[in-house]
């Protein structure tokens, strides 16, 4: 086979703690991305029972998706993607878990990201995390 049949949906795939930073943003709750370490070799990491000083906590910047999905939409669509499967945070939607409502700017920010793929000709291929 040398093409792709009709319909196939090239694309990719991340998580929204590897990509989203914006860790305390838009009334975001923590999640245990938020308190897992950097490793390095030979040093595993680590789940730390709270934010701790000294620690690096590489997910809550991230690649700064949070403020920058524009631009990497942009990308995407210019490499040919026809979807882009990603997930959304529930402590972007709800922050503590408990609430009878969710948040606003939560939602608002997954409906604009997916405005965005839309408008790129991008499908979103939506997980929950």
């Amino acid at each position: 086979m040398t093409t792709f049949k009709d319909g196939f949906l090239w694309g990719g795939a991340v998580a929204a703690h590897q990509l989203e930073g914006g860790w305390q943003e838009g009334g975001k709750g923590i999640s245990v991305a938020d308190v897992m370490t950097a490793g390095r070799h030979g040093v595993a990491r680590e789940i730390t029972l709270g934010v701790l000083e000294g620690k690096y906590y590489p997910n809550h910047e991230a690649i700064d998706f949070y403020h920058r999905y524009k631009e990497d939409i942009a990308l995407f669509a210019e490499m040919g993607f026809k979807c882009f499967r990603t997930s959304i945070a529930w402590t972007r939607i709800f922050p503590k878990g408990d609430e009878l409502e969710p948040n606003e700017e939560g939602l608002q920010f997954y409906a604009n990201l997916f405005d965005e793929c839309l408008k790129n000709g991008i499908e979103p291929v939506i997980t929950l995390s």
